[in-house]
């Protein structure tokens, strides 16, 4: 995914799975992604380089999330807590203190990465363009060409695309696809995703590329 302008997101974790998975996801998704393993290294990360976002983990060594929070709040970058502390007091203190999102432990990488963009389009952040392959995708324009060439897409086409290229290799259920495309409640009738779908893989050529995932939804390959 080539983005017009890279967002740079650093992931403050003491777990490596855990960091491991999230610095995965987002760089597929076209983020460029550092990490460190406790608050002290987040904290050198922060002074050396500039970053557009910061997912933060409270319970670690050295500083906490709260007290790296702190440091953080003046530099005006956004932060979203990605944390095992579950309690509604944990969450209001986390916002209180200055975080833009909190999200528990354990939670869905989709989850995670809407909640991203929705943090990034309040700072006005959000990525503009996007490459897959030969097709390049104008997010704000609603433009997509080919090869250079105009494919022209419905407003639910492009939708399926803009989240296909966003989340390339995650399989999404249909039940998501509708309900954030079509911005309404499921009903259990994939009819309607699945005509999309097939349209919009016959526009783009993607019919090996856009894979249906049996009895969940459909995936987006990474690009070879």
């Amino acid at each position: 995914m080539g983005v017009a302008a890279i967002i740079k997101v650093l992931i403050v974790e003491d777990e490596q799975p855990i960091r491991d998975l999230i610095a995965l996801h987002l760089s597929e998704a076209g983020y460029k992604c550092q990490t460190a393993a406790d608050g002290a290294v987040g904290v050198r990360k922060i002074e050396n380089e500039k970053f557009d976002l910061i997912l933060l983990d409270i319970m670690m060594p050295e500083i906490d999330g709260y007290e790296l929070l702190e440091y953080i709040r003046p530099l005006d970058i956004p932060v979203i807590f990605v944390t095992a502390k579950h309690t509604l007091q944990d969450k209001v203190k986390g916002l209180r203190l200055g975080a833009d999102d909190y999200l528990v432990k354990p939670f869905d990488m989709i989850e995670l990465l809407a909640r991203i963009e929705t943090v990034l389009r309040r700072y006005h952040k959000t990525e503009r363009r996007a490459r897959y392959g030969d097709v390049e995708i104008d997010f704000e324009a609603h433009r997509v060409t080919k090869s250079g060439q105009p494919i022209y897409l419905t407003a639910k086409e492009f939708g399926l695309l803009a989240l296909f290229v966003k989340h390339k290799n995650i399989a999404l259920f249909r039940e998501l696809l509708y309900e954030r495309v079509w911005e309404n409640e499921y009903d259990g009738d994939s009819r309607t995703v699945d005509l999309h779908v097939q349209r919009l893989r016959r526009k783009l050529g993607w019919d090996n590329v856009l894979v249906t995932v049996h009895k969940v939804g459909y995936r987006l390959e990474a690009p070879k």
